[in-house]
């Protein structure tokens, strides 16, 4: 349940030891989307961890999602970390260049690039393709296996607040295009499924599960 929601709580996530992520920290490429990431975050949350690594991030994570704000300025600053991470022009360009004339062409291109780029936060992905209800359209999607940022933070809240939504709202609003992250509380995926336009909050299927 959402920040200021009713103090249920419930069992979630896999029961097995948690993986190493050894091989994706010390890629020299992840640790470089590692650094940009914490200094951005860091700096809009206003604290900084003395803790090395992952466990630093998590730290700020958490700062950021048990201090004061609600769950609304939560998920606004969380948003301005992501597009604090580009240059300023190019989610507008990308949204007239690509986005509007070819938008099943940057579906796939922004599938690529989070499966490629988000590893080092997330885990190990999967590209793949998602068949839509509604007509049965298959559009790209990328199968987080065993979410890694979700199992550190452990709390379904700051996965919908400082991820999920945030995301979403990004894609939509800044890149021009649809994308619902449909997290798996009890396993720890998450699929990501380009060209699904997100349902509003109090519909999100995601809202209803209690706190973990």
């Amino acid at each position: 349940k959402a920040k200021g929601g009713a103090a249920l709580r419930r069992d979630a996530g896999p029961v097995d030891e948690r993986p190493s992520y050894e091989e994706l920290d010390t890629n020299p490429i992840n640790a470089l989307f590692f650094r940009l990431f914490m200094e951005k975050l860091e700096e809009r949350v206003g604290f900084s961890s003395a803790l090395p690594g992952y466990d630093g991030l998590i730290e700020v994570v958490r700062t950021l999602n048990v201090g004061s704000k609600s769950s609304e300025e939560i998920r606004a600053l969380s948003k301005l970390v992501l597009l604090s991470l580009f240059p300023p022009w190019l989610p507008p360009a990308f949204r007239v260049m690509f986005a509007k004339p070819f938008p099943e062409l940057s579906y796939l291109m922004n599938a690529w690039v989070t499966s490629l780029c988000c590893e080092w936060l997330m885990g190990p992905t999967t590209l793949n393709e998602v068949e839509l209800e509604e007509g049965g359209r298959k559009v790209p999607g990328v199968l987080v296996e065993r979410c890694r940022y979700l199992e550190e933070v452990g709390c379904a809240s700051a996965c919908m607040n400082s991820c999920k939504f945030p995301t979403q709202e990004f894609f939509k609003q800044d890149m021009g295009l649809d994308v619902t992250l449909e997290p798996n509380y009890d396993d720890f995926s998450c699929q990501f499924v380009f060209g699904k336009e997100a349902p509003p909050l109090e519909e999100d299927e995601a809202c209803a599960t209690l706190c973990f």
